[in-house]
């Protein structure tokens, strides 16, 4: 180095020519897939880890899946206070990880709708948290289509034409209006069981009804239905179903839908899970949800985010995983990552690297 330096000025060879420190021997060197070893999707997936970037959270977030799944009580030494319904070692070794899955309600209008519902047919999501559009928009798929469209449609020809736009996507308004024949007497029957049972509905209990009327195996909700997955929407009307329901607050008045029995129930599923993971595309309602039941057990146990918030306008939406861990929502010392990007581009490779992965290891929930 000395030579090649002779005659520049000492402070500038100073300043370029810093020594580094020895690195850890536990270092990770940065490599990329070599396509010449003509590579299977797995073994390309895998690779993400030492890409570096958002390959590299993409990567950690596959590990962490595949954590959550692989986890039994049975990994852990029974605690001091253990009750004695988690002594036996059978009863440990098929307690399981509780898995949460959040979801924006665009994702169930986009193709991912077909993801989640692999995820709720075979079991391996304990939980389901969304939005109203996350669910209206799964009945409403089974009675009409979406097509697929450009973002730079003209609105206002679109309303002329009767079709609304989530993104590139287009829905025809008839698909709501047959929405509207088909949910209306359930509602009605609803209405009338309450009258006669004094039933309490839930959230959770009219997604599970709506699931079973809907009788259909391309619905999401269905599948829930069947495997007895609750699903829970705080936020019910805020969509066509919380239309629907408004009209027939004026037709037929009565119907009463109770929040405070589903947030008891989330909340104690949270509480007794054994370990919890949470599973989180997009933002708002159904990230907060899952998250602030997660406080309940005192933080989760793994963590995956997959979003496009930025986290410098304070909002929960873009807040990465460490601001959870100061509320107690993560855990301090958690596997958690967050993965900045459209759930619609990576979400379907995450499930490939994961959950559609045929492993002893890793039975269905």
């Amino acid at each position: 180095m000395a030579s090649s330096t002779s005659g520049a000025p000492e402070a500038a060879a100073a300043a370029v020519l810093v020594q580094s420190e020895p690195v850890p021997t536990s270092a990770v060197s940065v490599e990329g897939p070599n396509f010449d070893n003509h590579l299977d999707l797995q073994q390309l997936l895998a690779s993400y880890e030492r890409i570096g970037f958002q390959a590299n959270s993409f990567g950690k977030a596959i590990n962490i899946v595949n954590k959550m799944r692989k986890w039994r009580l049975s990994d852990e030494p029974p605690a001091p206070d253990e009750s004695e319904e988690y002594m036996s070692p059978s009863v440990r070794a098929q307690t399981k990880c509780t898995v949460f899955l959040g979801y924006t309600s665009n994702l169930i209008s986009s193709g991912l709708r077909e993801v989640i519902l692999y995820l709720a047919k075979h079991k391996h999501v304990s939980a389901i948290v969304t939005t109203a559009g996350g669910i209206e928009e799964d009945f409403i798929k089974c009675l009409g289509k979406t097509y697929l469209a450009d973002f730079s449609l003209d609105g206002a020809d679109l309303r002329r034409r009767g079709m609304n736009r989530i993104g590139n996507l287009v829905v025809p308004n008839d698909n709501y209006c047959k929405f509207e024949d088909w949910v209306t007497p359930i509602l009605d029957a609803m209405l009338e069981e309450q009258t006669r049972t004094n039933i309490v509905w839930t959230p959770s209990s009219v997604i599970r009804r709506l699931g079973k009327e809907i009788n259909n195996e391309e619905s999401v909700y269905y599948w829930a239905y069947k495997n007895d997955i609750p699903v829970f929407c705080p936020a019910l009307t805020d969509g066509s179903l919380g239309d629907m329901i408004y009209f027939h607050s004026f037709r037929s008045p009565g119907l009463t839908i109770d929040i405070v029995r589903d947030i008891r129930a989330l909340n104690d599923l949270s509480l007794k899970a054994k370990r919890a993971g949470m599973i989180i595309l997009g933002g708002g309602v159904c990230k907060h949800q899952i998250a602030n039941a997660m406080l309940i057990r005192n933080g989760a146990d793994y963590s995956v985010y997959i979003n496009t918030g930025q986290e410098f306008d304070g909002s929960d939406s873009g807040a990465r995983p460490d601001e959870a861990v100061s509320w107690g929502k993560i855990r301090a010392g958690a596997e958690s990552s967050k993965v900045y990007a459209d759930a619609t581009l990576v979400f379907p490779l995450l499930v490939a690297a994961t959950f559609a992965r045929s492993t002893e290891n890793a039975p269905a929930l």
